[in-house]
């Protein structure tokens, strides 16, 4: 990679993260901490249960900060931190206002990134704020109501179980279930609901759509959007390692390490500088990492040289691995794949392949190509995906039959 290449992107990363700041707000000092702090023991209860609430902003809406118990990668109770937002604007399709899931963006690993309080003007906003409001007024501006979760570990005690498939599927359809029982929101636990994110969130939102029927039955499911999803870690490792979004690997390996410490990243795979890598990077946000990191080789973080994919094939990463991809089961409601031809972040056979993963289970699939530019494709991708995501879920929630293209692509 030339200088000049590395010049341009670190511009880019910096400008994205001065527009953030501009378009964001700056961080509020003096945000209500204390609220992130769950209480010893959790209280007894069903998953979806809301712990705690406080009013919070998000423009166009009534918005409520909650906390709401959940489940982690192995079935544990945990507390898990997000935000409903019921629009101004009154839903004007059949029936009750639904409400949507959003699984955010990748938001980074610090308790500052969280998005309950970066998309309220608090704690360390980046250009990852900007992607998540975003995603959220496309939905509020159709009179859809948004529940969204900051995941396991973001503002919560203990480190973020970054792309964790079972306890980021938990949280998205949790705070679901917290946003209908919310005193006041005028969500009916019988009402429509619908499922989206893009990238991590993609990943989310398509974790959270194949468990919902064993899940969440009671859920009413009427649709997911799942854009650029990473559906198989193990290809991940291997594109993502030196390129200038390896701090997403770190990122997956704080993730892994947390939900599965037999794993013993840092005792058994991580020499010194992987050690403290990981120690730096759980405490960033999106844009922090990605200039901090940039190019760094997988292979200069072990104890003996190897790169983190040579470990994938052993276990007990291989048994994980497994358990981990996305597209082993069946949704049944209807998804909107996306992703872009030339996406640089996550590859774009990933999505496809699971769209064919799901087609061949008997879902109602539409796989599309997401129109991005060439150069920063990923993040290019992004603008696109936040109206096709708010148009079709906007379809599903008010009844309108969807289209499937299985066998076409």
């Amino acid at each position: 990679m030339s200088f000049s290449v590395r010049r341009g992107l670190t511009a880019a990363l910096a400008s994205a993260s001065c527009t953030a700041a501009l378009v964001a707000g700056a961080p509020v000092a003096g945000a209500d901490e204390a609220f992130y702090a769950p209480p010893s023991p959790l209280p007894a209860g069903q998953n979806g249960d809301v712990i705690k609430s406080q009013p919070s902003f998000v423009l166009g809406s009534d918005a409520t900060r909650i906390m709401y118990l959940s489940r982690d990668s192995k079935g544990r109770p945990i507390p898990v931190t997000g935000t409903v937002m019921v629009p101004h604007k009154a839903w004007p399709g059949p029936g009750p206002r639904p409400v949507a899931g959003y699984a955010p963006f990748t938001a980074g690993l610090g308790d500052g990134c969280a998005p309950s309080k970066t998309m309220a003007g608090e704690g360390q906003g980046d250009a990852a704020t900007v992607f998540q409001t975003g995603f959220v007024n496309a939905l509020l501006e159709k009179g859809i109501a948004v529940a969204q979760t900051d995941y396991e570990g973001l503002g919560t005690p203990g480190d973020h179980t970054y792309v964790m498939r079972e306890a980021e599927a938990h949280a998205v359809l949790d705070v679901i279930r917290a946003a209908q029982r919310l005193p006041n929101s005028g969500l009916p636990a019988g009402g429509p609901v619908g499922i989206t994110g893009y990238s991590q969130g993609g990943g989310g939102s398509a974790a959270a759509v194949e468990l919902a029927p064993s899940y969440a039955p009671e859920l009413k499911v009427q649709g997911a959007y799942v854009g650029a999803p990473p559906a198989d870690l193990g290809v991940l490792a291997t594109s993502l390692d030196g390129s200038y979004a390896v701090a997403f690997l770190g990122f997956a390996l704080v993730g892994l390490n947390t939900a599965y410490p037999e794993t013993e990243i840092l005792t058994k795979l991580a020499n010194d500088k992987g050690k403290q890598l990981y120690k730096d990077a759980a405490t960033m946000c999106t844009i922090g990492a990605l200039l901090k990191y940039p190019f760094t080789q997988s292979s200069t973080l072990t104890q003996d040289g190897r790169p983190v994919s040579a470990y994938l094939s052993e276990e007990p990463f291989k048994s994980i691995l497994a358990k981990l991809r996305i597209g082993n089961l069946k949704p049944n409601a209807p998804v909107l794949v996306e992703h872009a031809p030339l996406d640089d972040i996550v590859p774009y056979g990933q999505g496809k392949q699971l769209a064919k993963d799901w087609c061949s289970k008997g879902a109602t699939v539409q796989f599309n190509d997401l129109p991005a530019p060439p150069v920063f494709a990923h993040v290019g991708g992004v603008p696109a995906a936040m109206a096709n995501s708010a148009n079709w879920l906007a379809d599903r929630l008010a009844a309108k039959p969807a289209a499937t293209n299985c066998g076409k692509f």
